[in-house]
């Protein structure tokens, strides 16, 4: 049985088509999945994103605890409400997860983690962080909602009384009343992530909605985070996949060299190796779309299609791929037994509403 955020009314009185996804139930689009994501590339949307997992981590021991479990440095935050994204690895470098990490004080952490993952992540935390000085709190009475596009900020300024947002930076988060309010986001655009009771979830969605942001499904946020060049755990990465080879080197913190976070070691030797996979952009012509589990065929050796689909801002087929480490710059993506061509391009294709310098080149 799946389950259902505080806005599953809302949804269903708004339109939405409802699906199952990492067992909630929500809405994959209200009406053109196309203009739902334009309206978040050109003006704001709103995407019930209540399925995420937040938790929180309290503690005297909180902060040497997530030192060790994640990639990323928790002292690379300088103030409070001041967030790094990064992953949490197994012992062989495995990504078992990418999360938000905020700090809200001294010894107290909020972490936002996958839905897909929940449990899973919860049960190796609670092993890993055992003898911990520490309380890890998973915060089922919490909604969240995620406001995107360039005109996101002022419209969540405005229904939330918030004016602070005006001048919050990125990655930064403030507490306004019941509301967590964050910089943060998952489409490539601009935007807020705002967590918050359960019971104030359906009034916040009807306000924004009220004040002409548009409700957006998975399917525009899909598309959105694949133009933006963002990983999709359990299709662009998982455990048998590390950050070296994910695009995520820039999230794992190897410096200093005395902090020994869980699957340090394998990384460090996958460095002095060479990192055998990139995962790269690819740009399709006419002829298909390509699709997760496609063959990619290169010169260096056969790869795979990791997430792809139509881009709507790039307007042609676009692909995620994971392919061997080389100099290939045209390959072929395989679909349906035809071999399509493909250019080989650095993610993402599109930042803040604008396509990338390279991307359209024929």
């Amino acid at each position: 049985m799946t389950r259902k955020t505080p806005l599953f009314d809302a949804h269903e009185a708004a339109g939405g088509r409802m699906v199952e996804f990492a067992g909630w139930t929500l809405p994959i689009r209200y009406g053109s999945l196309v203009e739902e994501h334009r309206a978040v590339r050109e003006k704001a949307g709103v995407f019930d994103v209540s399925h995420m997992t937040v938790v929180d981590v309290r503690g005297s021991g909180a902060r040497s605890a997530l030192r060790r479990l994640l990639a990323n440095d928790v002292d690379r935050i300088r103030e409070d409400g001041q967030a790094i994204y990064g992953c949490m690895l197994d012992d062989e470098g495995g990504i078992l997860d990418d999360l938000i990490t905020y700090r809200i004080e001294d010894g107290f952490y909020r972490l936002i983690v996958n839905a897909a993952t929940r449990e899973a992540d919860l049960a190796w935390m609670r092993e890993r962080l055992a003898d911990d000085d520490l309380a890890l709190t998973e915060r089922d009475d919490l909604a969240m909602l995620a406001v995107q596009g360039p005109l996101a900020r002022a419209a969540v300024a405005e229904c939330m009384n918030a004016p602070v947002l005006e001048s919050l930076k990125p990655f930064r988060a403030v507490v306004h009343g019941d509301l967590f309010i964050a910089r943060t986001g998952y489409t490539g655009e601009d935007g807020c992530e705002i967590v918050l009771p359960n019971g104030l979830a359906a009034d916040a969605f009807a306000a924004l909605l009220d004040a002409g942001v548009v409700p957006c499904g998975l399917g525009a946020r899909d598309s959105l985070r694949l133009e933006a060049g963002l990983n999709l755990y359990g299709q662009d990465m998982d455990t048998t996949t590390t950050p070296l080879e994910s695009n995520l080197a820039w999230t794992v913190a190897f410096e200093p060299a005395d902090r020994d976070f869980i699957g340090r070691a394998a990384l460090e030797a996958q460095r002095e190796a060479g990192v055998p996979r990139r995962l790269v952009g690819l740009v399709l012509g006419a002829g298909g779309i390509p699709r997760a589990g496609a063959r990619v065929l290169t010169a260096d050796g056969e790869g795979v299609v990791t997430s792809g689909g139509f881009g709507p801002t790039v307007e042609r087929p676009i692909a995620m791929a994971r392919i061997p480490a080389g100099t290939a710059t045209a390959v072929e993506v395989e679909l349906r037994g035809r071999r399509l061509p493909a250019r080989v391009v650095k993610l993402p294709f599109v930042r803040g509403g604008k396509i990338l310098d390279g991307v359209l080149d024929d």
